[in-house]
């Protein structure tokens, strides 16, 4: 069974996010959507919020695991199985900050990064643009998926 965890911290998830789950689900059995848990950052959606969110944009999909972690995520992947990480990459800065990671988890547990390139109509949305529109009482109905607003 080929398995691969997305992990990221989905504060909010976008419609980029569930761009490259379904794309990916095409390319993996499993697909595990990873929360990191880092004490140190403030989230505007509690943990919580973000799971809920997670269900409700990935409910028909059976293949979509829902899970939150701390520590690193390859430790994670090896608890879960997971033979692959998922990232998508919307630019060349994110390939650029994107591949030493992929390289290290590599290196550290022979886990191995897939990456694919977001689709055009979505490339330009990131979680900190959604939280930015939030917070400024903009119309972001259209970076996230269906019934996730606020």
């Amino acid at each position: 069974m080929k398995k691969a965890v997305f992990p990221g911290s989905f504060d909010p998830i976008t419609l980029g996010h569930v761009d490259i789950i379904k794309r990916g689900s095409t390319l993996f059995d499993e697909i595990i959507i990873a929360i990191g848990v880092n004490a140190d950052k403030k989230y505007m959606f509690s943990l919580e919020d973000r799971i809920k969110h997670l269900e409700i944009a990935f409910k028909e999909d059976p293949t979509i695991k829902i899970k939150s972690y701390k520590g690193l995520t390859v430790d994670f992947c090896k608890s879960e199985n997971a033979q692959y990480i998922l990232r998508g990459l919307r630019n060349s800065t994110d390939f650029t900050y994107e591949q030493s990671i992929a390289q290290a988890n590599e290196t550290l547990a022979g886990i191995e990064s897939v990456f694919l390139i977001c689709s055009p109509e979505v490339s330009f949305i990131s979680s900190s643009i959604v939280r930015d529109v939030i917070r400024n009482g903009g119309d972001y109905r259209g970076m996230v998926p269906k019934g996730i607003y606020v």
